[in-house]
């Protein structure tokens, strides 16, 4: 099928393989814009984009869809499809009129389950045991269309949003190049009105850690805000990104450290796993022990 692809994020970039892989014909690539990245704020392209110029496909970076002069250029490229999958632009209807067989995204939830930016946090976060993959025809609203194909895969008991991230993006890979296969055969399923949740964008602000909690909402919180934007703590003056954790027995003070990096919590304690300081790569907790010398107590 001749197909434009959508997509922004290491999470879209298996998908631009496999299609590729499929042999389908990629009319051109869309992402977002390079922006300023690293130490010397130099613009950088985004995962997409520097797969897809490896790759030798086309690329566009339109800052908005919004502009009849662009969603001509898009409507132009004639394609059969466009596959969307976190690519971060509001698609105005005639975007979503214009292939053929319209715009299917590649949502990584179980809709309608966690509609909207951040599924994967917000899962893990809520202590959900099952997630998964749909394949949705794009409308309007935000993620409410009807879903072509879905797959549910079970949550780890410590697993982490960059984990779980890693196994989506790969079921979304190979789901999309099913559906694909199979699209005139498929029958759109209209998402029930009941269920409905929201994964709001994930706020820096809401990174620190409650110890008051009880342990199972704040391991969770660690293992849900891993590898990005990570959960903190203070120690001493240094926060310390706790980046994944177990809920343990334990008994103590809110934030009063137990043994090694076991930690009292509002019922129950956490075992932190990994860890990292301040201009430190991450590691396990024995090892982040061995240089930091820890007080009765974590705020």
């Amino acid at each position: 099928m001749r197909v434009v692809f959508m997509g922004t994020p290491d999470f879209s970039v298996p998908v631009l393989d496999a299609l590729v892989d499929a042999g389908h014909d990629i009319a051109c690539v869309y992402c977002q814009p390079p922006r300023p990245a690293g130490r010397g704020k130099k613009d950088r392209p985004t995962p997409v984009h520097a797969r897809a110029a490896t790759l030798g496909l086309p690329v566009r970076h339109p800052l908005s869809l919004k502009g009849a002069e662009e969603q001509a250029a898009f409507a132009a490229l004639n394609a059969d499809v466009a596959v969307v999958v976190a690519y971060g632009l509001i698609l105005p209807q005639p975007v979503l009129d214009a292939p053929t067989h319209g715009c299917l995204n590649i949502h990584a939830s179980l809709l309608p389950r966690w509609r909207g930016a951040a599924p994967i946090h917000r899962a893990i976060m809520a202590g959900d045991t099952e997630t998964g993959i749909c394949i949705m025809q794009m409308e309007a609203g935000l993620d409410t269309g009807p879903v072509l194909l879905r797959e549910a895969t079970q949550i780890g008991a410590e697993e982490t949003t960059g984990e779980l991230h890693d196994r989506l993006s790969a079921m979304g890979a190979r789901l999309i190049v099913q559906a694909l296969d199979q699209l005139p055969d498929l029958t759109p399923e209209t998402q029930p009105e009941d269920g409905v949740t929201y994964a709001a964008k994930i706020d820096k602000a809401e990174a620190r850690v409650d110890w008051t909690r009880p342990a199972e909402a704040v391991a969770r919180h660690i293992n849900g805000l891993s590898p990005f934007p990570g959960a903190w703590c203070d120690v001493a003056g240094e926060r310390l990104k706790l980046l994944q954790a177990r809920a343990v027995p334990g008994t103590g003070a809110p934030g009063q450290v137990l043994d090694g990096l076991t930690v009292a919590c509002g019922g129950g304690a956490v075992q932190v796993l990994q860890a990292q300081r301040q201009g430190k790569r991450a590691m396990a907790a024995d090892d982040i022990l061995r240089g930091l010398d820890l007080p009765d107590r974590l705020s």
